[in-house]
């Protein structure tokens, strides 16, 4: 299987399998121990096919290590330790799911409505990765879990990086900016519908205009039927006139 895989893609790296999960299971160290026979360190993907939330990233990537206590009382284990992991893709993958993507957008939703929702995502998933964050503090705080100087120090990066909303004066520049902005996207909104029903209304009325010149040239067709079929039985009585006279 592997050298069929080096057939087609030969340009590509086997660096892992994948499980659908959705959690680690016993047996996945010993499917882990055979793939070391063509990756060093291979990396398990789990791939959650049935995800609860719909702003999150189905995957999370993890890589075997040995596991050593400090005490020395029990033996070495392997054990899967989670990692960061990005998804990507190629430059013509990307172009084929930026097409597929517009063709399947839906044109009756608004684009305020788009922008809402896109921003409604994204808070859903800052609450979530700060829930994430309180549960872990709570946990260290309590001694239920072990003090991670690297994890502690960027924790202390986000809170140094947030801004000071307690200031009168940044408090109104975020009001006002926030409040240009949904102005300009109402705006656009609004712009948008009118020159919607603008187009409709003139649609409606170059197809009435359509339909009063088609019934005139059918009226006009009807009446020279009606000439032709008049000067038609005239002729037939001038006709039938004539032998009378003779006689």
């Amino acid at each position: 299987m592997e050298a069929m895989y080096r057939k087609v893609n030969a340009r590509e790296n086997i660096v892992g399998w994948y499980s659908t999960g959705p959690r680690i299971r016993p047996a996945d160290l010993e499917i882990n121990d055979l793939f070391k026979k063509y990756v060093p360190n291979p990396v398990l993907v789990i791939i959650d096919v049935q995800p609860k939330e719909e702003y999150e990233i189905p995957t999370k990537s993890y890589v075997a290590l040995e596991e050593v206590r400090e005490d020395s009382t029990e033996a070495p284990k392997i054990q899967f330790q989670h990692i960061t992991s990005e998804i990507g893709a190629l430059e013509a993958e990307e172009v084929g799911v930026e097409h597929l993507l517009r063709d399947v957008k839906d044109t009756s939703v608004s684009t305020l409505a788009t922008q809402l929702h896109a921003k409604m995502l994204s808070l859903k998933s800052l609450i979530s990765h700060i829930g994430e964050l309180h549960h872990y503090l709570e946990l260290v705080a309590s001694g239920k879990l072990p003090l991670n100087h690297q994890i502690l120090a960027q924790v202390q990066d986000i809170f140094n990086m947030a801004p000071n909303l307690k200031l009168e004066n940044l408090q109104k520049n975020f009001q006002v900016k926030i409040n240009d902005m949904m102005l300009v996207i109402y705006l656009s909104s609004m712009i948008r519908s009118i020159i919607a029903l603008h187009s409709l209304i003139n649609n409606k009325a170059d197809l009435k205009e359509l339909e009063k010149n088609e019934d005139a040239e059918l009226q006009k067709k009807e009446d020279k039927k009606n000439e032709k079929a008049a000067e038609k039985v005239d002729k037939d009585n001038k006709a039938g006139e004539k032998p009378s006279e003779k006689k």
